[in-house]
């Protein structure tokens, strides 16, 4: 546990799978005096209250967020416009607003025009998660040896930066800074294009026969059967991620068709070789994958 809290007072707008793991993890580790919690729905806020999640409860996100010294945005990404022109004019000086979405380009498009200027904005992206959600789905443990990436913009406060680098390594995660382009068209190919390939194979699946569906729920392996715990996951956040990062996915959905395209044409061919060599090569990649304990 940290000698002293790294932040007096926390305010976490949004409390689903992350912002109740990061309430876990706050309060694991010290790492603030006071924890304030807004969400819009007053049953999911009553049911953090039952958890004890936080210090304070807030039907309204100016409530949590005054004098706050770090603001943490946890919904959906579309919700970060109206989040900051709800939060900015309670800001302190020097109040530091971050948020934990799985896009960065849109979160400075939408979230740094509103803001005043004794605010500073240091988005931030935990790379961790799970297909469930809601209050009841957070655990401390869950950013433990896994990565958060900072995105802060040209110019940002040098202080304000590192400070939030330290939160989050005092929570278990390892932390890398990146421009946000950048980070939105690594996303792409890491997670969202992984996404978006679950959701349409179990639509698919959705979609057979009754007779034959049956049997794909029965016979299900472990491939189906991850890719069905993938497509469970939060259908608003998941909407929102491909609605503000449509290039990158786009760009990456266009390369993966054209794999996919060559492979169906080795298939139709009988060519053993092409199917063969391109199994050998994505091997060595999840051998990668082992090696720098991403599993």
């Amino acid at each position: 546990m940290s000698s002293a809290p790294v932040f007096q007072r926390i305010a976490l707008l949004g409390i689903g799978l992350i912002g109740s793991s990061l309430a876990h993890a706050i309060r694991q580790q010290g790492l603030a005096a006071h924890v304030a919690i807004y969400t819009r729905s007053a049953e999911t806020l009553d049911r953090a209250r039952e958890l004890s999640l936080g210090d304070s409860y807030h039907d309204a996100a100016a409530g949590a967020a005054a004098d706050a010294d770090l603001v943490i945005f946890c919904a959906p990404l579309g919700a970060n416009t109206a989040l900051a022109r709800a939060v900015a004019p309670v800001l302190k000086a020097g109040a530091i607003v971050s948020d934990v979405g799985s896009c960065k380009a849109s979160v400075i498009r939408d979230v740094a025009p509103e803001l005043p200027d004794h605010a500073v904005l240091v988005p931030a992206h935990p790379v961790a998660g799970t297909e469930n959600s809601g209050p009841d789905a957070g655990f401390a443990e869950l950013f433990d040896g896994r990565w958060c990436i900072l995105t802060p913009e040209e110019g940002t406060n040098a202080d304000a930066v590192e400070k939030v680098a330290d939160f989050w390594r005092q929570l278990g995660s390892n932390v890398e800074t990146m421009d946000a382009e950048h980070h939105d068209q690594v996303l792409a190919i890491t997670s969202h294009l992984p996404h978006l390939i679950a959701y349409t194979i179990v639509e698919t699946a959705t979609d057979l026969e009754s007779d034959l569906q049956k049997e794909v729920v029965k016979f299900s392996a472990g491939g189906f059967r991850d890719f069905t715990r993938i497509a469970a996951s939060d259908p608003t956040m998941w909407r929102d991620v491909f609605l503000n990062n449509r290039e990158a996915v786009l760009d990456i959905l266009g390369r993966f068709t054209e794999d996919l395209t060559a492979l169906q044409r080795a298939i139709r061919r009988g060519d053993g070789d092409k199917l063969h060599d391109s199994f050998t090569r994505t091997r060595a990649l999840h051998r990668g994958v082992i090696a720098a304990k991403q599993t």
